[in-house]
């Protein structure tokens, strides 16, 4: 006899026998999912799925139920592909700490939002080899995580050494995406010939660079001078980057990479200037994508000015939150349309004594905020709640985009015979409070407190097996898999070959010259750089007026030609030898006097 599980109700799956002891769901090897509206980015349908060892075997309407396979009850539900975050910092060791949540908290909170897979960033010291940090992070995580998760490496220096490394990581270890960074000067900041050759390389390996995108320079320099006056709060934070400088930097980063070819993700975008940015490059033809975060969605940089320092410390991100309030709805609008393509949360939480770091100067205080659990939430409510997006773009923009950009889709992001078994049962009508009290991330502080959003996941379905329904996860440590990211992802790179050949530089084909050629000799005695152009005497300004200060000649009647300038250097006139007569005073003038008596 099957088991249920009801939309409303779990029936306290918990103390039922389908769950062992190590947390894998015994029964879930088989799943019909009964009565739901699936829905793909590009189609909404009704229909059953049944699952079977991790994959979806069927999908159809009035399914019949395998024998000992557990029944969820969809009806009256939508059924989603897994969200798939694109960018988080787990257990990240920064400022001599480390992010409160590490790769198990973190990812159940990932499967409470019901995101499925994410995708976490290698970042560690330029003097770590690629490689080790690569196999560092990969320790880590296989111990722990939940749910999927996949790794994009911290490009934080350049030469052979980490070329070769890079080839690597593309063609052995499952990675096809590369972070770099415009900002953090002295620490993970490359310059622009360093970005240049990680966008060539990468281009030549077909993976995909994602970049954060601030100018290093000016913040140290802002930041330096805010110091000096005396703003040493979180205030200071977002003072010392201006939208502007964000926008200009974004800018840069589409340009190199559009010069090297290499397609490129500017993630995540916090401001409207970055984002008209994008959408400008995109329209012109360049090959270049953008992903907004659950922060930026969902709340406001004006809490920077909070009077509270630990409520303002806790908001302090990169790129900073704009104290614009039109801003979530404006990235809102651009990623329903099309503009923007994906998002993420930007996960990398820091409690308030560890924020605290920075006390007394806001430089020093740990970057980040909270959002793997409440993104997909934050959207729905912003999106689809109140009518800006459909519920294809929906999915598009959780899920099925990732999974095109790292080259693994319809693996994930898409509900199809033989795609994975990563599934969402959502209800749209279910609805609750935001809070840190009730959150599964580990820090002590919710940037999207006391925020009601509308539409919930009631179970979330990671590789086949039930692992959150309704406020309990079941999945234990290591539950969750490793998802290599092959490269050359025909979503990313499928234009780019056409494009190399629309753009490619063409020799103009001509007659050999026949004519003199000038000596060249090298005169570089002193005299003259052999870089300098020389000078023609006849091509020099007169500095005193001469008989040839004109070049046109007068008229036939011998007066001045009007059609020549009066203009000179030394600010001579054409008369100013002409004798001047001294003024007089006519008493008659022609017409008479304009006085005396008529």
């Amino acid at each position: 006899m099957e088991e249920v599980i009801v939309s409303s109700v779990v029936n306290e799956l918990a103390a039922k026998p389908s769950i062992s002891d190590n947390g894998q769901d015994e029964l879930a090897e088989c799943l019909h999912i009964i009565g739901g509206t699936c829905v793909n980015d590009d189609q909404v349908f009704e229909a059953d799925i049944i699952v079977e060892n991790g994959l979806i075997k069927e999908i159809g309407p009035n399914l019949t139920t395998p024998d000992a396979a557990t029944v969820v009850d969809a009806k009256g539900m939508l059924v989603l592909p897994g969200g798939i975050d694109t960018n988080t910092h787990f257990q990240l060791p920064v400022m001599g700490t480390v992010s409160a949540d590490d790769f198990y908290s973190g990812t159940k909170a990932a499967l409470a939002g019901g995101t499925t897979t994410i995708v976490d960033c290698v970042w560690d010291s330029p003097t770590t080899s690629l490689l080790e940090a690569y196999d560092k992070w990969k320790v880590w995580a296989d111990s722990k995580v939940a749910c999927n998760y996949g790794l994009s490496v911290g490009i934080t220096k350049w030469d052979k050494t980490v070329a070769d490394e890079m080839e690597v990581l593309v063609r052995e270890k499952g990675v096809n995406t590369f972070r770099v960074s415009q900002e953090y000067k002295g620490l993970y900041m490359l310059d622009d010939g360093e970005l240049l050759q990680v966008f060539s390389k990468c281009k030549e390996l077909g993976a995909l660079v994602t970049t954060l995108s601030e100018n290093g320079h000016v913040i140290e320099a802002k930041a330096e001078e805010l110091i000096g006056l005396g703003i040493t709060g979180p205030e200071g934070h977002a003072m010392c980057r201006a939208e502007e400088v964000e926008a200009e930097a974004v800018n840069r980063a589409i340009v190199l990479a559009n010069q090297a070819r290499c397609p490129l993700a500017v993630v995540p975008i916090t401001s409207k200037s970055s984002a008209k940015v994008i959408s400008e490059a995109r329209r012109k033809g360049y090959v270049v994508f953008g992903g907004s975060v659950a922060a930026s969605l969902g709340v406001d940089g004006s809490h920077y000015w909070n009077q509270c320092w630990r409520h303002a410390a806790a908001y302090v991100t990169v790129p900073p939150l704009r104290p614009d309030p039109t801003v979530p709805a404006y990235l809102m609008e651009h990623l329903s349309s099309g503009d923007l393509q994906f998002t993420c949360s930007s996960h990398c939480t820091f409690n308030a004594d560890q924020k605290a770091i920075g006390e007394k100067d806001f430089r020093k205080i740990p970057h980040g905020v909270n959002g793997v659990e409440e993104r997909m939430p934050i959207i729905w409510q912003n999106g689809v709640h109140v009518g800006k997006m459909d519920i294809c773009r929906y999915v598009s923009i959780t899920s099925s985009a990732a999974a095109k950009l790292f080259n693994i889709y319809p693996q994930k992001g898409r509900l199809a015979v033989g795609s994975d078994a990563d599934i969402v049962v959502w209800n749209p009508s279910a609805s609750k409070t935001i809070s840190a009290k009730t959150q599964l991330a580990a820090n002590d502080f919710n940037i999207f407190e006391n925020v009601e959003v509308h539409g919930l996941p009631v179970a979330v379905i990671c590789n086949g097996r039930v692992s959150y329904t309704e406020g309990s996860v079941y999945a234990t440590p290591s539950s969750g898999r490793f998802v290599p990211t092959p490269p050359n992802s025909v979503y990313v790179y499928g234009r780019v070959e056409a494009r190399d050949m629309s753009l490619a530089p063409q020799k103009v084909s001509r007659e050999p010259y026949e004519g003199e050629t000038v000596s060249t000799a090298d005169t570089t005695d002193g005299k003259q750089s052999c870089h300098e152009t020389p000078v023609k005497e006849e091509n020099v300004l007169p500095t005193q007026v001469s008989d040839h200060f004109h070049q046109r000649p007068p008229t036939r009647a011998g007066g001045r030609n009007m059609q020549e300038s009066s203009f000179s250097l030394t600010g001579e006139q054409f008369d100013d030898r002409k004798y001047s007569r001294p003024s007089s005073r006519v008493l008659g003038p022609p017409g008479g006097r304009s006085s005396g008596l008529w």
